[in-house]
């Protein structure tokens, strides 16, 4: 291997994540201009057409029945609809980007233990522990927002919503959309979400956007270089055998959102909801290295 190539290899997975932290950023960012859902109709809306345009102009596979087409509609209603419809409703009732992403971010964790009644994959003892450090640690930074009076607190539970969404999506991917051509099942997975984004939109009959540069920017930024370009990187590091090492490093997500936050917006966090960032993400390194190291506990 050149040493290009090396250095490539052991930058992408941190490259990826440092990506990735930025969605919750750029929520942050285009949310003062334009309500949450429409924001995410515009952004998802877009992305359908681009991916579509692309399967087309490659002559890309097209799911053969209406059972897959199905689906991926399913998927795209919970990986893209409730997660980040969820996500972008609470950062504009005002929950911070950094609480979001760690809510959000034990979403593997999740994955990992809901495994097992529906994948039929064994659960260690281990991931029964990570999973119960990881919602100790949420609990330490929410408890004292959940209070269904208050926006703050609505807005911490739909990102549960969103995580118990995004969750569910992941498991429903693994079992029912493994074998989808990225450019093409993509499209049907945002265009199914943009139509249930529309919907919403309607119904809580939201303001038109303000297309302020500060907006163009955070949505051309969510579109090409989250949506496209960190998804993109996330499945070519898959392909060349470094899912593992993008794994391990998904819990660093919350803290490198508090950071991005804390210089973009003054965000700040209480030495207390560090504390239980530290639990909830030590968690995930549980169950995330054990999912690394193979290891088999009873």
């Amino acid at each position: 291997m050149r040493r290009s190539q090396y250095i490539w290899a052991a930058a992408a997975p941190g490259v990826f994540v440092l990506l990735w932290s930025t969605g919750f950023v750029g929520a942050r960012l285009g949310l003062p201009y334009a309500d949450p859902f429409i924001f995410l109709l515009h952004r998802l809306a877009i992305l359908a057409v681009l991916l579509a345009a692309a399967g087309l102009i490659w002559r890309a596979p097209w799911p053969k029945s209406w059972a897959k087409v199905g689906h991926l509609a399913v998927i795209g209603l919970l990986m893209h609809g409730g997660y980040l419809g969820g996500v972008f409703w609470a950062i504009s009732n005002g929950v911070s980007a950094a609480i979001a992403a760690l809510i959000v971010g034990i979403q593997p964790l999740l994955t990992a233990v809901a495994a097992g009644p529906y994948l039929g994959e064994k659960v260690s003892m281990r991931q029964w522990v990570g999973l119960l450090f990881g919602f100790a640690g949420v609990a330490l930074v929410v408890g004292d927002d959940i209070n269904l009076d208050s926006s703050n607190g609505a807005g911490v539970i739909v990102c549960v919503v969103a995580l118990l969404s995004i969750t569910l999506g992941t498991l429903y991917q693994k079992r029912h959309g493994g074998d989808m051509d990225l450019r093409t099942g993509s499209a049907i997975q945002f265009a199914a979400a943009a139509i249930a984004m529309g919907g919403m939109t309607l119904y809580l009959d939201e303001d038109p956007i303000q297309w302020t540069g500060e907006f163009i920017f955070a949505l051309s930024w969510l579109i090409v270089v989250l949506s496209i370009g960190a998804m993109s990187l996330l499945y070519l590091l898959i392909r060349q055998g470094a899912a593992s090492k993008v794994a391990s490093l998904f819990y660093l997500v919350p803290p490198v959102v508090a950071v991005e936050a804390y210089l973009l917006f003054d965000e700040t966090l209480s030495f207390f909801d560090i504390g239980g960032m530290v639990v909830a993400m030590s968690g995930v390194a549980l169950v995330l290295h054990t999912q690394k190291n193979g290891t088999k506990e009873e």
